[in-house]
Order: structure tokens, then C-alpha cells, then sequence
């Protein structure tokens, strides 16, 4: 499938938390290969940041030990 439709027909998911942050939240979806996507909610007809299987570990990772504080 190309990324283009694959982006188009995935299953986005936003935080439960983003109701009280003024709606200003990210929305992450997950693609073939392990790959995901995250994109503003405000704008999902706009760009989608894509990271790789084990760049997404990476990233998780981070958040998780407070390295983006």
C-alpha cells in the first residue's frame, strides 16, 4: 500500500489527556513495519511526522526517562 493511502486509512489515536490541555495534542497512528505516524490533531489534512520501528522505541523511551523536559 502506499504511505499515501496507508495515512489516509489509519486507525489515529489522541490522548485521553488532551481534552484538558485546550486541545492542543498530537494524534499517533499505527503503520505496516512496525512504523508510526503522529500528526497535530488540529490540522489532520496536514503533514504526518514518520518514524521508523526503532526510532519510535527510541522516541518512547525518551519520553518515558524525562529526556524531553
Amino acid at each position: 500500500m502506499d504511505l499515501n493511502r496507508e495515512l489516509a486509512a489509519a486507525t489515529w489515536t489522541k490522548s485521553t489527556r488532551s481534552a484538558s490541555n485546550g486541545g492542543e495534542c498530537v494524534e499517533v497512528a499505527r503503520l505496516s513495519g512496525g512504523r508510526h505516524a503522529v500528526r497535530d490533531s488540529k490540522n489532520t489534512a496536514g503533514p504526518a511526522l514518520l518514524f521508523t520501528a526503532p526510532a519510535w522505541t527510541t522516541f518512547i523511551d525518551g519520553i518515558r526517562n524525562g529526556d524531553f523536559d
